[in-house]
């Protein structure tokens, strides 16, 4: 799940992204609405968290703007604007949800997992490959009826690959889907995660190296 979080205060912006990451979203961060605008037109999010007043403008004359023109990312308002007409704006600007500053961090993320699964396509909650049973919703990994503790991180990576079993998954998309900017696709961070997660599925292996593409989720190593 990716979000874009756009802050300009630098000390909230660092510490919300922070806690978004430490649930296993990927962030992207603007501090103003141009590098919001720059950043939705080049990337597809599922969620997108907005302070409502920023330098260069209300983000809810922004988010308008963007629903007039057919994009339907869901938004949640951060804001300091707390009364009842406040709220009833923003959501009528197209905000999908709204927090009132100061907040609870675990609610804010709760908030946001909530609306990024509004926004995906509807799926299986639950995902089976082999003896290899994966919930998404309740975020559960079992083998052979044995139920695995993965990091957020390595949840993330084998949604991807059990969603596309039996087929190819790039190395790039996978740093897509599951990092932020922040990541830096040249280094090693992505093998080292899928041998922690090979060694926590154990064998026989399901996440076979697709030389000069990527990984590949299968019961069959021959495909």
């Amino acid at each position: 799940m990716r979000v874009l979080l756009v802050e300009d205060d630098e000390d909230l912006r660092f510490g919300v992204a922070a806690a978004l990451r430490a649930a296993g979203l990927a962030v992207d961060e603007a501090s103003d609405l141009p590098r919001a605008d720059e950043a939705l037109f080049v990337t597809a999010y599922d969620c997108a968290v907005f302070d409502r007043m920023l330098p260069s403008g209300d983000a809810a004359a922004y988010v308008d703007g963007l629903r007039r023109a057919g994009r339907d990312v869901p938004v949640l308002f951060l804001t300091a604007r707390d009364t009842v007409a406040d709220r009833v704006e923003g959501f009528a600007s197209g905000g999908d949800d709204y927090l009132v500053k100061p907040f609870a961090v675990p609610e804010l993320v709760a908030r946001v997992r909530s609306l990024c699964r509004r926004s995906a396509v509807v799926r299986p909650p639950v995902h089976r490959v082999g003896d290899l049973e994966v919930d998404t919703a309740r975020r559960h990994v079992r083998r052979s009826g044995v139920l695995l503790t993965l990091t957020s991180r390595e949840f993330a990576v084998l949604e991807v690959l059990v969603a596309r079993s039996d087929q190819a998954v790039s190395r790039a998309e996978l740093i897509e889907s599951c990092w932020d900017e922040m990541a830096e696709p040249q280094s090693n961070v992505l093998e080292v995660l899928v041998s922690q997660l090979r060694r926590k599925l154990g064998d026989p292996p399901l996440i076979h190296t697709v030389r000069g593409v990527g990984y590949r989720l299968s019961p069959d190593a021959s495909r």
